[in-house]
């Protein structure tokens, strides 16, 4: 795990450890808000620092994702392990989460983005040899695990909206896919413009959470 990572998760651990004490145990893998006994640790950490932490991790999915493009698309000797490291990334987010919403909760969170990432690398595999049937196929389970993904999420915090999330997450697809056919087209400003873009949604969407996090436990953070 590279420096820059490892200074990420132990931030934002060290943020929800310190705000909400003792991991909260879920309940059939569904995130449940922590209880207000047990005497959780002073507030240390700032809303930026939560926001930083959270944006960093949620970076790494989308670089890591436009690395995997490139090289699976080209095939490239690297596909493999950057495909290693991009599912490395879901399992940090999923431990991320585990100091406030317990250790099923983590598991189960990473589960369901390792598995938006292995149908994505379907899609470019397809994609790739020009089966369409497949794709097609591999984009409607793609999008029923963005929703998988919304409804968990949306089961933690009233204030991340299902409907909200899934908005966001069908549009973090749709830049996905315009990579990958950008590239195929070998429209390299198109392929460009479609990684901007979802770069920017993807902080938009990490911001989105860390938004959540603070209207739901607004004494846990400082300004």
């Amino acid at each position: 795990m590279n420096k820059r990572l490892v200074g990420n998760l132990v931030v934002l651990v060290a943020v929800v450890t310190l705000a909400f004490g003792a991991p909260v145990q879920a309940k059939d893998t569904m995130m449940k808000e922590p209880t207000k006994a047990g005497g959780a640790a002073p507030m240390t950490m700032s809303h930026m620092e939560l926001r930083n932490a959270m944006r960093m991790l949620w970076e790494e999915h989308i670089v890591y994702t436009r690395n995997f493009i490139i090289s699976s698309l080209a095939g490239l000797e690297d596909a493999g392990p950057v495909a290693e490291r991009l599912l490395r990334n879901q399992d940090d987010i999923g431990n991320a989460i585990k100091p406030v919403y317990g250790e099923e909760a983590g598991k189960k969170l990473s589960a369901l983005l390792r598995e938006h990432i292995l149908i994505a690398a379907d899609i470019v595999k397809a994609a790739k040899g020009g089966d369409n049937a497949a794709v097609g196929k591999g984009q409607e389970r793609w999008k029923k695990n963005a929703d998988e993904i919304a409804v968990f999420l949306g089961g933690a915090n009233p204030n991340w909206p299902v409907q909200t999330l899934k908005d966001l997450l069908y549009k973090h697809l749709e830049f996905t896919t315009a990579e990958v056919v950008s590239r195929l087209k070998k429209d390299w400003a198109a392929d460009i413009a479609a990684y901007d873009k979802g770069h920017a949604h993807m902080l938009m969407f990490a911001d989105a959470l860390t938004d959540g996090i603070l209207k739901q436990f607004p004494k846990k953070f400082h300004k």
